[in-house]
């Protein structure tokens, strides 16, 4: 009984503390990212690639693609000022864990199993710019495969510091029914090797 008793109140410690740490590190992603129009935009670029996909007369699908092209651009540009503002944040601030599930100071006690939110911030950047330069794609429905997949990459890098990789890629497969293995596999091959360099993916 009293193991019992000892086990469910480090649970409730732990969870405890998980929570305080995760209600931080949003915070201080929520900090940065207000600056910027970054979840906008990229709401606008994602939504504009289903509706030129979608559309059947060729005419309008042209148009919609071009219209994207300033979005894109936006986006791209807004990701790489909020990197490289994110990039003077501290190190303490800024270890993300390797380890799947989130547990209490993990990048504290296991400083070897973290890496750099600001180092994965600007690969992301890099992809993004990347992927909204027209020249560098074949045609516009490759070039919104590839944005889709480093934004959504990007995106689960954010929740991967918020929570945890486990949830980070549930997220993923709820919200876009994309695995986070596959997700990995479509953004650019500049992206996938600096990405994976890092993170040990």
């Amino acid at each position: 009984m009293d193991f019992l008793i000892l086990a469910i109140l480090i649970a409730i410690g732990s969870y405890a503390l998980t929570s305080r740490d995760q209600r931080q590190r949003i915070a201080t992603l929520g900090s940065h990212l207000s600056q910027y129009q970054i979840e906008k935009l990229m709401e606008t670029v994602t939504q504009g690639y289903l509706r030129a996909l979608g559309e059947k007369d060729l005419a309008r699908q042209e148009q919609i693609w071009a219209l994207l092209n300033t979005s894109e651009a936006q986006l791209a540009e807004q990701f790489k000022r909020f990197a490289s503002e994110f990039a003077k944040a501290g190190t303490e601030q800024t270890r993300v864990s390797k380890i799947a599930i989130a547990l209490p100071y993990a990048d504290t006690l296991f400083p070897s199993a973290t890496f750099d939110l600001r180092k994965v911030f600007a690969i992301h950047a890099q992809g993004i710019a990347r992927a909204a330069d027209t020249a560098t794609t074949t045609s516009a429905k490759d070039k919104a495969f590839t944005m889709s997949a480093e934004l959504f990459l990007m995106q689960h890098t954010c929740h991967w510091f918020c929570k945890s990789k486990t949830v980070a890629s549930a997220r993923m497969m709820a919200r876009h029914q994309t695995t986070y293995a596959q997700l990995v596999a479509a953004v650019s091959p500049e992206t996938r090797k600096a990405y994976c360099s890092l993170v040990d993916a």
